[in-house]
């Protein structure tokens, strides 16, 4: 008794009513699919349906064996799946998701070498800065920076998230440069609107990391756009809390200064340290999915070259 081929033709007549169609769809003879369900029943030691001459129906021993039945195959299926999947060739229409400015620095000048790398694929890039939904979008991977929210998606760690403090030159030149957070208070301050805790900035310091301390800031500019806070600090305007991806160019190229280093500082309580690739729940990662976030992994490095000492920020 060939038990897989008889367990396969017992669930495929459950599922199409008959032997005859189940024989159809083999290719085999009808009294083949009735041979395979009667070795069944004979090794159960119970009948699998009530068959009449037009119709069958399951009986109670029959349904509890499909169940398990049914359940084994679709599990033995994925597990083929995933298998041959590993080796699979990356293709089709990518969709990724991405924060704008993030995308347009650190991703999108990637995509040449992606492309080359991986020619079945190709890209169907959205760049915003609201967090969508990409399951009802069809997205298949968006980058995430800072805190993720609960939820179902599978994460995957593509860089640690450092946040600065920095002013130009010229505004530490005019104003003085503070040696304690505490001193931000009487300085020109540029906040980013969207911040939780509206106009504060959080900090621990490197000696003692899991204390966490706010300080109330103010400043003649508020926006709700990082890039917007970055040219204000380079023309003096004052100072700003930014992500290390955004000012590591400016610092390189000395249009910004980094103050207050012996502190890690924050945008919010949470101490939002990574930028992140989430993509849909499934079981088997596509490999274009795979392709993508390895990639993305590998591109940045660790650390990532932004934070490198010697980095230009690409």
């Amino acid at each position: 008794m060939d038990y897989f081929a008889s367990m396969k033709a017992f669930v495929r007549t459950v599922e199409l009513g008959s032997f005859t169609r189940v024989a159809e769809e083999a290719g085999m003879k009808v009294s083949t699919v009735s041979r395979h369900v009667s070795a069944l029943e004979a090794d159960l030691g119970a009948a699998m349906f009530n068959r009449t001459t037009r119709q069958i129906h399951l009986t109670e021993a029959g349904a509890t064996f499909y169940e398990y039945a049914s359940r084994l195959l679709t599990e033995l299926e994925e597990a083929r799946n995933a298998t041959s999947m590993l080796n699979a060739e990356p293709r089709g229409l990518l969709r990724i998701n991405i924060p704008t400015t993030f995308g347009r620095l650190h991703v999108m000048p990637h995509m040449k070498v992606f492309l080359a790398q991986n020619p079945e694929i190709r890209i169907d890039a959205t760049l915003t800065d609201e967090t969508v939904d990409i399951i009802s979008t069809g997205t298949d991977v968006a980058v995430r920076i800072g805190v993720l929210a609960d939820s179902s998606l599978l994460a995957r760690k593509l860089a640690p998230l450092q946040h600065l403090l920095v002013a130009s030159p010229d505004y530490l030149a005019t104003k003085g440069e503070p040696t304690t957070p505490e001193e931000l208070a009487s300085h020109e301050c540029l906040v980013l609107a969207l911040q939780q805790g509206n106009s504060r900035f959080f900090w621990e310091r490197m000696e003692t990391p899991d204390t966490l301390s706010e300080i109330t800031v103010n400043g003649i500019l508020r926006a709700n756009d990082a890039q917007v806070l970055q040219s204000a600090a380079c023309d003096g305007l004052g100072i700003a809390l930014l992500p290390s991806w955004l000012v590591s160019q400016d610092i390189h190229a000395g249009r910004l200064v980094r103050i207050l280093t012996d502190f890690e500082w924050f945008i919010a309580p949470e101490r939002e340290r990574a930028i992140s690739a989430v993509y849909p729940p499934k079981k088997v990662v596509p490999p274009k999915v795979r392709a993508f976030v390895q990639f993305l992994v590998h591109s940045f490095g660790a650390p990532p070259y932004w934070d490198r000492p010697d980095s230009t920020g690409n």
